[in-house]
């Protein structure tokens, strides 16, 4: 058990990926034991309690801003978790088989709300959520469209979160913390793009399935499958 940002950081390292919380592991793995609303009152992980070292919650935006070799998006049966760069081109290889985009888009593997997300956020190279729903055209009745096209483009891998942005409620005032996106090759470079690209998808499904196994003998085969193909 994993009890501060620094020895969370460690073990990721080690481990290669993680699902963000104990609670949302859906049987493979997460170096955090527990979720929110599940975690023991004397755990010392303590979830929004606005604490760097201890809370889970801040360590998604703290990997973000301090270090250069983590991922943090939604990863995992359309959930929040973590990859680092050195187990990212094996997860490329497992869901893009080394197809760009458009290829992707062309043969309808990806959605036409996805493209005007994907589009917009290049063409911007960083932005915030909020900017990305104005600026692509999608208005209050699309929700449920637009999640759904966001989560998309994270589980295929196009799309990470990169940090965060204060949101400007009016001249001189900020109001919330908006989530910031960028490509997944604005994010790591060229060099997982490089590395995926001598790997392939069977060779990428087997080192990460050996390496599930590793950490959690007990995962289900069928979730495990799921879990890498996203």
């Amino acid at each position: 058990m994993v009890k501060n940002y620094e020895e969370f950081c460690t073990e990721l390292v080690k481990a290669g990926f993680s699902m963000a919380s104990g609670g949302n592991s859906d049987g493979i793995f997460s170096l955090i034991e527990h979720g929110w609303n599940d975690t023991p009152i004397d755990s010392p992980i303590q979830w929004h309690t606005g604490d760097k070292d201890t809370d889970p919650w801040e360590w998604r935006i703290r990997v973000l801003d301090e270090r250069n070799d983590i991922a943090y998006a939604k990863l995992f049966f359309k959930k929040a978790g973590y990859i680092t760069k050195e187990w990212y081109p094996y997860f490329l290889a497992a869901r893009r088989k080394n197809k760009g985009f458009e290829e992707e888009y062309s043969d309808g593997s990806i959605s036409h709300y996805a493209k005007r997300i994907y589009d917009t956020v290049v063409k911007n190279e960083y932005l915030p959520l909020h900017e990305i729903k104005k600026a692509a055209g999608f208005g209050p009745e699309d929700k449920t469209k637009f999640d759904s096209a966001l989560t998309e483009l994270q589980m295929k891998l196009y799309l990470t979160i990169c940090g965060r942005r204060q949101k400007a409620i009016r001249a001189g005032s900020e109001g919330w913390p908006s989530t910031v996106f960028c490509s997944v090759e604005k994010f790591f470079g060229d060099s997982v793009f490089e590395k995926a690209g001598l790997i392939s998808a069977n060779e990428a499904i087997d080192k990460i399935t050996a390496q599930i196994y590793m950490l959690n003998p007990g995962a289900p085969k069928k979730k495990v499958e799921k879990f890498i193909k996203g």
